[in-house]
């Protein structure tokens, strides 16, 4: 038993399926994954899927003297690879959790960002060669590189001595957000002077996307070195980053696609001299560098140490105006439905039907607007007598940046006390400082703008001061690459301990865990505003909160291939920095009784590992408790932006779980995955309502009847699928999926007694206003195909083995053109005449039919 049982954790190496993080094996005569055939399978975001080992045939049998084997990791659960590469169509999220439930390390350091909890998955986007080593477990399962989070961790491994020793030359096409890409690798592997070294580069463009207006531009790059200093040392450095931009799609109304004939209309393009130019431009460009640490302390005790740092800038452009006329295309007022005389309102929908430049930006307008604008602007920053004159830009291109630094240092502990138990302790330090502001990027034609906030200007027109967006310098007159508008830091830190025991016996495994940290947070003010002057410029209070969390957990092993498992976990967390502040960009106000999140979540389930069957069940309940929202948007009665400050924010997430993985046949075998759920929001919420240019307090503890709405995800998905597996390298796999009960984010300004004010309860103009707009269920049918072909069968003076491997994936083969995969119903609200069509919803539709092709080259 003992031999089957080492043979088959080599297996496991040897796929890569097993981080090599804390294996107490030796890299230097560690196994790495050796240069054989092995299929690899994509998905629509390029993250590659793992290849599953199977059990060997005599492994799992109970043997009197013998502890049973503890379950395997996440690389085996057919549920997790359903959910991760057949459900994205909808963007379905796993047990409805947010994205800051989830954790990502990479070489043993923390990647997410501190002011909201999302992991920036598109810092290492394209590198798909150096980030296939990964173990990921789901849930509230123990780990050895982290305490976890609800949803469940994932630990990269990109060290240069753990790559594939190789060189990969990869060429890919698709019709999604890119149409071209091309990727280089090269890994050394570990040298008899006990260096290896790992390079890739990877470019990813498209002229213009599925969307009309879109384009993308992207480089990736990597590169790592290792030195084994001796037996119990190996020190490690990696640097990567993605360069990207590209032109966005905006969402938008049901009018303007009917309009359009098109559910993938994008209203942020028009034409400009005969080609499209796009608005909305995301850029980001923030590498990162890590050093990692690893010591062999003992054959039983491994600490892994690492540091890393990240800095650079995300941002994205958008039109700015100044007394002047909307120039979005798909504006409410512009639409025929608003029109109040219907000969009119027909002429304008024949028009907006026939002529494209109608429903688009139109930069000509503009540019012809800006030239005619000459204005004269006295008094240049306060200076009296120091006059302006010239065309001041009625219409600019603004780009709102985000330049961040962070710094992070986790060491990480695990030792085998004995035989039977395992302890693992952690320390992390984490620091963020986050630069947002705004700077002009475009004049269209004009000479300069003015930094003042126009809003203030209109509403106290006595008042000299109120439209200055900066005191210290008034009147500022701001061009092409000049900062203007709000200006602040946010700074946080976060230090953590954390330890866990595993405790594995004959028939159980238990564990427990338990985490303390610390995070402090505040905002630094660059510029004073002029209705804010006291609380706008400078630092202010710091917000600090301790938490703790808890977990634990007991797997009952029936026998080596049969498992019931039942985890729990408490614990409290922080607010994010952009749920505490109500209007960060003018002040620095924060929400009143702000406290920490709290969250409880149990799991039950059932494992099945055989030769021919896996399955697994699981149930589950998440209760969140104390939630916080900041809300914004422009309120048409107050003629201003307005925040919602949303508090006692509470939820519930539960349902069940079901991946199943059936072999009937020599290398054919059915999977099955469903997620059946319920997410809901449990709680009556409360909404403090302030106006950006007041910091009156217009109406408090308004109650947002939130009580059973929905959780915008799909409460439900299922899929099936056939999997063939030829003899001969080449596979083929089918699935067909469904999606049910899926619901738009919801308006909480339309759920609360004044947005029904007057109208009876229970009539069809009540339900119109309070219910949640529901989603059509859908399907999509996804087809995968691949080939790996070994060329010195062929080419017989070839001296290393050199593959050539071609895949193909298509999506949503029936070219289901009306998968409405998110959206939201806007937040401004008619109170006048309670007309939810006056601002109806807008939504995202996911792809027609849409392919991912590959050819490679591996030696």
């Amino acid at each position: 038993m003992r031999i089957i049982k080492h043979s088959f954790l080599v297996v496991v190496l040897l796929a890569g399926l097993l981080s090599p993080a804390f294996s107490q094996t030796d890299p230097k005569t560690a196994p790495v994954v050796p240069d054989t055939t092995i299929i690899e399978t994509l998905n629509e975001t390029n993250q590659d899927n793992i290849p599953v080992i199977s059990l060997d045939e005599t492994d799992g049998q109970d043997g009197s003297a013998q502890n049973i084997s503890s379950q395997l990791g996440a690389g085996r659960d057919p549920f997790l690879n359903a959910a991760n590469f057949k459900f994205g169509a909808v963007r379905f999220r796993i047990r409805g959790y947010d994205a800051d439930q989830f954790t990502t390390y990479i070489n043993g350091s923390p990647m997410e960002n501190l002011d909201n909890g999302f992991t920036p998955f598109g810092q290492w986007g394209g590198l798909n060669d150096v980030t296939r080593n990964r173990e990921a477990t789901l849930g509230l399962k123990p780990t050895t590189f982290g305490y976890g989070d609800l949803g469940g961790l994932t630990f990269l491994d990109t060290r240069a001595s753990y790559q594939r020793k190789q060189t990969s030359i990869n060429y890919a096409s698709s019709n999604r957000n890119y149409n071209n890409r091309i990727m280089l690798t090269h890994s050394t592997g570990l040298n008899s002077k006990g260096w290896a070294f790992s390079f890739s580069v990877t470019t990813r463009w498209a002229e213009e996307g599925y969307s009309d207006g879109t384009y993308y531009r992207g480089l990736s790059f990597f590169a790592g070195v290792d030195k084994r200093i001796n037996d119990k040392h190996l020190l490690s450095f990696v640097a990567f980053g993605t360069p990207t931009e590209n032109g966005r799609q905006g969402a938008s109304v049901n009018e303007m696609l009917t309009l359009a004939n098109d559910n993938y209309y994008n209203p942020y393009w028009g034409y400009q001299n005969g080609k499209k130019r796009n608005a909305s431009i995301a850029k980001s460009f923030q590498p990162v560098g890590i050093l990692t640490h690893d010591w062999k302390i003992s054959d039983k005790t491994s600490l892994l140490t690492s540091a890393a740092i990240t800095y650079g800038k995300r941002s994205t452009t958008g039109l700015d105006w100044y007394n002047a006329a909307d120039p979005r295309p798909d504006y409410y007022r512009y639409l025929p439905s608003y029109q109040l005389d219907p000969v009119y309102g027909e002429q304008l929908r024949q028009e907006l039907m026939s002529d494209v430049n109608k429903r688009q930006i139109n930069w000509d307008a503009l540019y012809q607007t800006n030239y005619a604008a000459r204005d004269v602007v006295r008094n240049v920053n306060g200076i009296p007598g120091n006059d302006v004159t010239g065309r001041r830009s009625r219409y600019i291109v603004e780009d709102r940046i985000i330049n961040t630094t962070k710094y992070n240092f986790n060491s990480t502990l695990n030792t085998a006390v004995s035989e039977n138990i395992n302890f693992t302790a952690g320390v992390t330090y984490q620091s963020q400082n986050n630069h947002y502001y705004k700077q002009v990027d475009d004049l269209l034609g004009g000479e300069f703008y003015v930094d003042v906030n126009q809003f203030g200007e209109r509403d106290f027109p006595t008042n000299s001061s109120a439209g200055q967006n900066d005191l210290n310098n008034p009147n500022r007159i701001v061009r092409e690459g000049d900062k203007f508008g709000y200006n602040y830091d946010l700074n946080i830190k976060k230090g953590s301990v954390w330890m866990q025991g595993v405790f594995k016996f004959r028939k159980i495994d238990v564990f427990v865990a338990t985490e303390h940290s610390y995070t402090s947070f505040y905002r630094q003010g660059k510029v004073k505003t002029g209705l804010f002057p006291n609380n706008s410029f400078g630092k202010s209070e710091i917000q600090n909160f301790y938490n703790s969390g808890i977990k634990g957990g007991l797997t009952y092993k029936i026998d080596g291939r049969n498992y019931i498992f039942a985890n729990g976990s408490y614990a409290s967390r922080a607010p994010f920095f952009e749920n505490a502040f109500i209007a960060p960009r003018t002040r620095d106000i924060i929400q009143e009784n702000i406290k920490s999140e709290e969250i409880l979540s149990t799991e039950l389930g059932y494992v099945m590992n055989a030769p021919k069957l896996k399955v697994r069940a699981t149930g589950y309940y998440s209760q969140f408790k104390n939630g916080l929202d900041v809300l914004t948007f422009y309120h048409d009665e107050y003629r201003n932006f307005v925040n919602y400050a949303i508090s006692n924010i509470g939820k519930i997430h539960m349902g069940l779980e079901f991946g199943v993985e059936a072999k009937i046949y020599k290398g054919l075998s059915v999977t099955g995955a469903a997620a059946i759920g319920q997410y809901t929001y449990n709680t009556r919420q409360n909404a403090t309502v302030t106006i950006d240019n007041s910091s009156a307090v217009v109406d408090k503890d308004v109650t947002v009847y939130s009580k059973d709405f929905y959780v915008p995800t799909p409460q439900r998905a299922y899929t099936i699928g056939l999997d063939y597996r030829s003899p001969k390298f080449w596979f083929l796999n089918v699935n067909f999926n469904y999606f049910d009960e899926m619901y738009l984010s919801y308006n909480p300004i339309r759920r609360t007694a004044a947005a029904v004010n007057g109208v009876p309860e229970g009539s069809d103009k009540w339900h119109e206003i309070v219910d949640q707009t529901k989603l059509d269920n859908q399907y999509t049918l996804d087809a995968f195909a691949g080939y790996s072909w070994l060329m010195n069968r062929k080419f017989k003076s070839l001296k290393k083995r050199h593959f050539m491997v071609f895949n193909v994936g298509v999506n949503n083969i029936l070219n289901n053109r009306s998968i409405a995969s998110g959206g939201f119903e806007q937040l401004r609200y008619d109170f006048a005449e309670k007309n939810v069509n006056k601002f109806p919803d807008r939504r995202f539709y996911a792809y027609g039919i849409n392919y991912f092709a590959s050819v490679g080259l591996r030696f």
